[in-house]
């Protein structure tokens, strides 16, 4: 079973962030909360995790997964972004949003669709940016549910009951109210809304 990390959601433990982060490195999968669901990930630099989280969502390969960021500065080295693009999502981040946007060549090949596209949040949430900033390189995102099981868990307990013994760790950070991002193209610079989810989307309607 994979090892449960009891950490501060407001105030997390440098400590204990650097230990998650150390196993992320060696190409450990999570699942840690963030500011909308439960989500599984690893370093989007490494294919072998990648394959890894391939298999336990059972995904197919051509649906590529959503990253996070630490920051608007650190999204534009993934993703191209024009100067609306820039300022809306300047005003309306770190929030409850995933950006589609065209990648850069930076962005490994598995982590984007046929057409060049990614999907890049910047979560608003203290164990997400403080993972982040001490990993130093975007984290695979996505919601520890099944896809069979369309249930959002909402604790580390309920994450356990479906992946513990298919990640490494489970980052406790307490209780998420679950409600997923909404999706926003930014790709043309111009806003389209793909999913309603979690965040106003007023600023982009």
């Amino acid at each position: 079973m994979a090892r449960i990390l009891e950490i501060n959601p407001y105030n997390p433990q440098p400590r204990l962030i650097s230990q998650a982060v150390e196993l992320i490195k060696k190409g450990g999968v999570i699942a840690y909360p963030t500011d909308t669901v439960y989500g599984i990930g690893c370093d989007i630099f490494n294919q072998k995790a990648i394959k890894r989280v391939y298999q336990i969502k059972k995904r197919p390969k051509h649906k590529p997964f959503s990253f996070m960021c630490s920051s608007l500065t650190n999204i534009s080295e993934y993703g191209h972004v024009g100067n609306t693009a820039y300022r809306m999502m300047r005003k309306n981040l770190p929030g409850a949003y995933t950006f589609v946007l065209s990648g850069t060549k930076l962005v490994p090949k598995i982590m984007q669709s046929k057409q060049k596209t990614v999907g890049i949040r910047v979560p608003d949430n203290a164990i997400c940016l403080a993972l982040l900033e001490e990993l130093g390189n975007p984290l695979l995102n996505t919601s520890a549910t099944r896809d069979e099981d369309e249930r959002m868990v909402c604790d580390a307990f309920d994450v356990e009951q479906l992946f513990g013994n298919l990640v490494d760790l489970i980052i406790d950070g307490g209780e998420v109210y679950p409600d997923p991002s909404s999706v926003i193209s930014l790709i043309d610079d111009e806003p389209e809304i793909l999913r309603e989810g979690k965040g106003d989307l007023q600023p982009f309607s």
